[in-house]
């Protein structure tokens, strides 16, 4: 960085990524985020949900956000979406790849990804 310039960048880049995290919008988008889930690879999880929520223009519907640990870590990375008026759904074992498709079939097209859910890997 070498100009006040490319630092006014840089905040403006960042600004839809901080304001996605803190919103109140009617779902919400949980990323456990303890040691555990940061070891299994969570930090990539969090961030492909930010980067797809923030380029399909939903951050006015969906927070993206992180918590502690979320208690099943032997399923971590552990994803909880909480939409008005449904049942909350908990994807586990996820990947960047994984996040990715659930923005596109779930957050995006309404329809939960079954076999990224806790209950695919409990039957």
């Amino acid at each position: 960085m070498k100009t006040l310039a490319e630092l006014a960048a840089i905040r403006e880049k960042m600004q839809n990524k901080v304001v996605i995290r803190e919103g109140s919008a009617s779902t919400r988008v949980v990323v456990g985020m303890a040691t555990c889930g940061i070891a299994a690879g969570a930090r990539p999880v969090l961030n492909a949900f930010v980067e797809g929520v923030v380029s399909a223009n939903l951050s006015d519907k969906i927070t993206v956000t992180q918590t502690g640990c979320i208690g099943i870590c032997q399923y971590e990375p552990v994803v909880e979406i909480y939409e008005e008026g449904k049942e909350k759904v908990t994807y586990v074992k996820l990947d960047a790849a994984k996040a990715a498709e659930i923005v596109e079939k779930h957050l995006k097209g309404g329809k939960v990804v079954e076999e990224y859910t806790i209950g695919a890997y409990n039957n």
